[in-house]
């Protein structure tokens, strides 16, 4: 026999999870930027930290000195890739009440 309040307990596991999935929707539809090189270099990433585009002045292409442009972009994106991974941690942990950061062994069920 199920014990009272047990079906109570997966109704709310699965509007939280609902929810979760919400969340991961509109992370996807975030625009997140990470610069370098004074803005000269702009990576643009979704919510999940997946990058959609780079933007880069011309005036920091220099064929004489690619690697300082590739330098740029690196870093650009490892910025907008922070700042989105940030966000998404933020947005779910709104959902799950906090718990997911705290789960053993870095285990989260949701990628994030």
């Amino acid at each position: 026999m199920a014990k009272p309040g047990f079906g109570n307990i997966l109704k709310q596991a699965q509007q939280m999870q609902e929810r979760m999935q919400k969340v991961q929707d509109e992370l996807l539809a975030k625009r997140i930027e990470g610069s370098a090189g004074g803005g000269m270099v702009t990576a643009i990433t979704n919510g999940k930290g997946d990058l959609v585009k780079i933007k880069i002045d011309p005036e920091v292409v220099d064929p004489n000195d690619v690697e300082m442009l590739e330098d740029l972009i690196v870093a650009a994106t490892n910025m907008a890739s922070k700042k989105a991974q940030e966000v998404a941690e933020q947005e779910m942990s709104k959902v799950a009440g906090g718990i997911l950061p705290n789960l053993p062994g870095g285990l989260n069920p949701f990628g994030m």
